[in-house]
């Protein structure tokens, strides 16, 4: 076990390598493994791990540790990208020498950008005869990829993923872009970190990867995943070996889940079974309060769903009472969840969780970790600050009339009585008639009257007055014209002529 102390302490960089499909990632990968001393002691890597590490000696003879996360195909990722969960602290964007950026590169280049971390680019398959470093380069230069000594300051380095060339200099360059970002871990708190994958087995229950992105797993705690949550039991490491203990950046495989644990979705160590059933019964009645809110019976109702945070039970009161004068008869505020104190990761996760929600600290701020969510989350989140009572009370009530469903009316422009018909095709009919009231004019929508009743709609495709065509006839005027209708037009029918125009 780690002797626990209260200062940070260095932790390894967690790696994901993205990019095109046939660009060499899971190439690279498989190198980075293959060549690993861990790797060979296994044999392998067991099937179930999502995430593994490996042991590299940098230039300068220092053992350094680094995790990866095997993402190619991976479903993980997808869940982790979709729900903005923390996972990897480092990306490498692969790019093939030969075809330089492709969609898929700028897909995973979108991804890299959402969770704001730093991504160095290798070119990959500089072995092959059409390989051309150089256009590679002008290529990521032409799609805002500006790299070292291409105008930009995006690390660089070149590779064959097949041989190995230059994939030492690529992973020196992670460590030193690890230095750099300062990765540190509390070892002296339970772990927290993000659920890799999850799988339910027949013989075995639901078991869980997990990658600990801070503090220390010890057996005897108990892991919380949403509504999900299990004893530790005991821990496996990647290489499917039983260990007492697991620290920051470890994958670690945890079996014995009371239900299947969400893919992507943050977890927390806790001290006991209460504990942990707090947690996951915390999470369900909000769950449920979101779905509620999300599935509303009443159509005609929509609903602006709202996290309040206060700094005391007077200021909460006060908030209650100015939402509640926030009033329309076709949208309502719903507040999801209220509580004293800073905004914090519990109240984040119920914000990822339905993008429509707005949270909202009143005389509160985010705390570190909740402001660490918020930063990286690849979902845009409303979280908002007020200290002045009505200018919260404003801004709900401004949101609220922007989701006030917009209703639609027709307005008549002109009515025209029908005296003679000249022919029929189809659904094309030539008319002629006299506008009683208002315009005519040639596209609009119209109706066709018989007795005061609609029995049908139509389009004036063409309109003449005189024998000329022209686009519009006024009241007191004859005019011919041609309409599409389904409907056979009689003499004596009328038409009018509406416009849909927005209910004021």
């Amino acid at each position: 076990m780690p002797t626990k102390t209260t200062k940070t302490q260095v932790r390894p960089p967690i790696i994901v390598v993205m990019g095109h499909i046939d660009h060499g990632k899971s190439t690279l990968l498989d190198y980075i493994r293959e060549t690993n001393v861990c790797a060979e002691e296994a044999g392998g890597i067991t099937q179930h791990m999502g995430a593994y590490q490996v042991n590299h000696v940098s230039s300068d003879d220092k053992n350094h540790q680094l995790t990866f996360l095997d993402t190619p195909g991976h479903e993980a990722f997808c869940s982790i990208r979709t729900r903005g969960a923390q996972a990897a602290d480092i990306a490498i964007l692969v790019v093939s020498a030969e075809d330089g950026v492709k969609p898929q590169t700028l897909d995973a280049l979108k991804a890299i950008k959402a969770q704001k971390i730093p991504y160095i680019v290798a070119i990959n398959k500089t072995d092959k005869p059409n390989a051309n470093i150089d256009r590679t380069k002008t290529s990521l230069g032409e799609n805002e990829i500006y790299v070292e000594g291409w105008g930009g300051d995006i690390p660089c380095v070149a590779i064959s993923a097949l041989k190995g060339d230059g994939v030492p200099e690529l992973l020196d360059m992670i460590i030193l872009m690890s230095e750099m970002a300062d990765l540190t871990t509390h070892p002296e708190k339970m772990a927290e970190g993000i659920v890799v994958e999850s799988e339910l087995d027949t013989r075995t229950g639901v078991h869980a990867t997990l990658l600990i992105k801070d503090g220390t797993l010890e057996v005897g705690m108990y892991v919380v995943a949403g509504a999900a949550f299990a004893p530790v039991r005991f821990i496996e490491n990647f290489l499917g070996k039983k260990i007492e203990f697991a620290t920051a950046s470890m994958p670690v495989f945890i079996v014995g889940w009371n239900e299947v644990v969400p893919c992507g979705s943050p977890f927390q160590a806790v001290a006991t079974k209460k504990e942990a059933e707090k947690i996951a019964e915390e999470y369900r009645t909000n769950n449920k309060a979101c779905a509620k809110i999300l599935n509303e019976d009443n159509p005609d109702i929509a609903v602006l769903p709202i996290i309040i945070k206060a700094d005391t039970n007077g200021s909460l009161e006060g908030v209650r009472h100015e939402i509640a004068k926030i009033t329309h008869d076709k949208v309502r505020l719903k507040i999801v969840s209220e509580g004293l104190g800073e905004i914090n990761e519990n109240d984040v996760k119920s914000a990822i969780s339905d993008p429509k929600i707005l949270l909202i600290g009143f005389h509160v701020m985010p705390d570190a970790k909740a402001a660490a969510i918020i930063e990286r989350s690849a979902i845009p989140l409303s979280v908002l600050h007020f200290d002045i009572i009505y200018k919260l009370s404003e801004f709900l009530q401004e949101k609220l009339t922007a989701l006030v469903p917009k209703e639609y009316i027709e307005e008549v422009t002109g009515r025209a009585k029908i005296l003679a018909l000249f022919s029929k095709e189809k659904d094309r009919q030539v008319v002629g008639g006299k506008v009683e009231t208002g315009t005519l004019n040639s596209g609009n929508e119209v109706r066709i009257m018989r007795r005061n009743e609609e029995i049908g709609r139509g389009k004036i495709r063409e309109l003449q007055s005189k024998k000329l065509r022209v686009s519009e006839v006024v009241e007191g005027f004859e005019f011919g014209t041609m309409i599409e209708a389904k409907i056979e037009i009689a003499i004596g029918d009328r038409v009018e002529s509406v416009r849909t125009i927005e209910k004021i």
